[in-house]
């Protein structure tokens, strides 16, 4: 922690990771998965610490919050058994007493969990999207949309695949097929199963029903964006939800690239003159509240007339986005810089 900033005139922030009590002991801004956003916020004039959190000393964080103009948070909604009910408490509370919190625990509940693609199902990158609110609406109503297609169920929170299922009416059969999307392998059982397995997502939210594209195999472009401003992109194809022995074996590791890739600036255009004013207008967030790095994941939907792409919406990242391109660091610092110039 920082025992000089009393007397700094420069702005500061802290970036907030999980960690125990010796990874907080130990934390510096030399060091760990951050090292280029330190040195990006550094380049621009701002102080920048390493806040590492957990329950345990939550007490202590909260204070070394409290003495920085504002917060950068990486913390994933679910992680080793355990969620971010205190943290997110905790960052109300701070950001109630001044400081600027990105993402703010608000944000995240309007765009960072599944329900945004129900929200945003009328936008161009929207798809035929359900949400239940009980496991017994969702008992009524997924018969019917089974009937004329292959579904993706999705828990409302969570991350790396946990909660996300491929579902398939079997032909002549009562059972139905589902693809758990951290498995390689589908299995058939019935669909009142099927949902007693979903009931814990409704214990503390929803469930999406989406269409599901058949041309996910083709890959996934994730969009990156600082602010209202794309960071940069990357690209790869998945296992996930695929079914093809050859696809899946064609699933590569994500590549990454700059915000000037060629193949994406009709993408680009879209997020930032497009899709993104018209999240905040549907969401009722303000642009200056758009997290410091964030997310799209875009499947391939259709083809245009025109014979170019579209694209359709799979989720929203901001709770933990990491790792990122490159050049995203420097995106991230613009964003941070241009926000607390605004600060009152």
């Amino acid at each position: 922690m920082d025992t000089e900033r009393q007397s700094s005139s420069r702005p500061a922030v802290a970036i907030l990771s999980r960690g125990d009590a010796v990874a907080r002991r130990d934390a510096t801004s030399k060091k760990g998965r951050f090292v280029d956003v330190f040195e990006a916020l550094a380049a621009l004039g701002i102080e920048a610490h390493p806040a590492i959190y957990d329950e345990s000393f939550a007490e202590a964080v909260r204070e070394q919050l409290l003495d920085v103009d504002g917060v950068l948070v990486w913390v994933n909604p679910i992680q080793d058994g355990r969620n971010r009910a205190g943290l997110d408490a905790l960052l109300r509370d701070v950001a109630a007493q001044g400081v600027w919190v990105s993402a703010h625990p608000d944000v995240i509940l309007k765009m960072g969990t599944k329900d945004v693609l129900y929200h945003t199902r009328s936008m161009s990158w929207g798809s035929d999207t359900a949400l239940y609110r009980t496991a017994e609406a969702m008992r009524t109503e997924l018969p019917t949309r089974l009937a004329a297609g292959p579904r993706v169920i999705k828990r409302s929170r969570g991350n790396g695949g946990q909660g996300v299922w491929k579902v398939e009416k079997q032909q002549a059969s009562p059972m139905v097929k589902v693809l758990d999307a951290t498995k390689e392998a589908p299995e058939e059982l019935s669909l009142d199963d099927f949902i007693q397995r979903c009931a814990a997502y409704f214990e503390n939210g929803s469930v999406i029903d989406q269409a599901f594209q058949p041309r996910l195999s083709e890959g996934v472009v994730r969009c990156y964006m600082a602010g209202d401003r794309c960071a940069g992109f990357g690209h790869h194809k998945v296992k996930a939800l695929v079914e093809s022995p050859a696809a899946r074996s064609a699933a590569g590791p994500r590549l990454y690239t700059s915000n000037a890739d060629p193949r994406f600036q009709r993408l680009r255009l879209m997020m930032e003159d497009e899709w993104t004013p018209q999240l905040v207008s549907l969401l009722d967030i303000a642009r200056d509240d758009l997290p410091a790095i964030w997310d799209a994941d875009f499947m391939l939907g259709p083809v245009r007339a025109d014979g170019s792409d579209s694209y359709v919406l799979g989720e929203i990242n901001v709770s933990s986005v990491h790792p990122y391109p490159q050049e995203a660091a420097g995106e991230i610092a613009r964003c941070v810089a241009d926000r607390l110039q605004r600060e009152p």
